[in-house]
């Protein structure tokens, strides 16, 4: 018997002594909760499945949860294909201790107990699993962990993965499937009784880095005693821990703008913020995706920071469509909006330090805005764009100290 195999048998064992001490030897009396809550109330833990695509654009669900997660804590990532180095150092350069590993078996060792949580962290641009992705995540209900699906295949109206829902008493969250068509709702106008500033983080592609932007930006306000909402329109932002979210690309287009707007609303009655921030999805001017045109249908921004790839040649997954430039992207959404862009963001995929402050100096001087790159550059300067468009913001963060 291998040493994996022994540890791997010693966790299931205590994990079976621990199931009846808390059930009583009725594993499905009591109400569901993950296994954590019910040993210790603590965040769930989590591992993360991202084989072959991790720190890569399709992987952008696991860099996104690796990054910032308020709902799991995550234990590791699983890619064999970068297995042995640490999820932190790929992302960016800095170590954060989450291990990437080859597999669920090694995953599980490493955590010492069963997850709460196996999240499959792959958003491909089909928005479907493939046979050998199904066969992975029902392999992961069958060690006894919770489902997390982003994915536009709802895995609670497959029979096949309802029955081994109940067969291994676990559960399964589809984080893009939306409410009843009775429950949506369509635009109304109260989006303009919001009267603090929104700022919709937009992009010229999808898989830029907008959210991750969005999350630096309100985290740093958020520091500095301002009370900011993030609004988050996509399935990462969701699993992050967002407490105010519709994951907009599942929803009819027809409530779109308006599940957008009753969501701001909501966030504004209810918190009372200085600023909301909301998460852009895909690019205005992308033949592929309107989720964009909803966003700022549904929002009504009174400024767009504009996120931008600069060594990016085509549209992501669209070799055959070429990216637009920086100036026809913001006339586009000044054109269609009545808002402005108040600055610029960059994604420094295959850039280096110096590269991406050259080009930060040049579109500074092109385009007269402030220009940064979230992840590379002091956030001051991200802060800077916010209050050199919002002297409100500015002020309240002067008073703040």
């Amino acid at each position: 018997m291998s040493i994996l195999t022994q540890k791997l048998r010693n966790i299931f064992k205590l994990t079976r002594i621990k199931n009846v001490e808390i059930n009583n030897d009725v594993p499905h009396s009591a109400p569901w909760l993950p296994l954590a809550q019910k040993v210790n109330p603590v965040i769930p833990s989590a591992i993360i499945y991202c084989e072959g695509n991790f720190g890569k654009v399709d992987g952008k669900t696991a860099n996104g949860l690796v990054r910032h997660s308020l709902s799991y804590r995550i234990l590791s990532v699983i890619d064999s294909e970068s297995a042995g180095l640490d999820a932190g150092e790929v992302l960016d350069n800095k170590t954060n201790g989450i291990p990437i590993l080859a597999n669920a078996e090694e995953a599980i060792v490493h955590a010492e107990s069963i997850p709460d949580y196996f999240i499959f962290g792959i958003a491909p641009s089909s928005g479907f699993l493939s046979d050998l992705d199904k066969s992975i995540i029902l392999n992961a209900m069958s060690l006894g962990m919770n489902i997390v699906n982003g994915l536009h295949e709802f895995l609670t109206d497959d029979p096949l993965f309802l029955e081994a829902s109940l067969k291994n008493n676990v559960r399964i969250f589809d984080t893009r499937k939306p409410k009843s068509k009775g429950d949506l709702k369509t635009f109304s106008g109260k989006i303009h009784n919001v009267k603090c500033p929104r700022i919709a983080v937009m992009g010229t592609d999808c898989a830029l880095g907008k959210r991750t932007t969005a999350t630096i930006l309100a985290n740093e306000l958020t520091r500095k005693g301002l009370n900011v909402v993030l609004i988050a329109t996509g399935q990462t932002g969701i699993m992050q821990g967002a407490q105010y979210c519709v994951a907009l690309d599942a929803v009819p287009s027809q409530f779109c703008a308006g599940e957008l707007e009753s969501v701001i609303v909501q966030a504004y009655e209810k918190e009372n913020p200085d600023l909301i921030i909301i998460e852009g999805q895909g690019a205005l001017s992308h033949p592929a995706f309107s989720t964009s045109a909803f966003i700022l249908r549904g929002s009504c921004p009174a400024g767009v920071i504009l996120q931008h790839a600069p060594k990016r040649l085509y549209r992501s997954d669209f070799p055959d469509c070429p990216m637009p430039s920086i100036a026809s992207e913001i006339n586009l959404i000044e054109t269609f909006s009545n808002t402005d862009v108040i600055g610029l963001t960059l994604n420094h995929e295959d850039m280096s330090l110096d590269e991406t402050r050259c080009v930060i100096d040049s579109y500074t001087t092109e385009f007269g805005i402030p220009v940064t790159d979230a992840l590379s550059q002091p956030v001051e300067h991200l802060l800077h764009i916010v209050t050199s468009a919002f002297p409100m913001i500015a002020r309240k963060l002067a008073a703040k100290g």
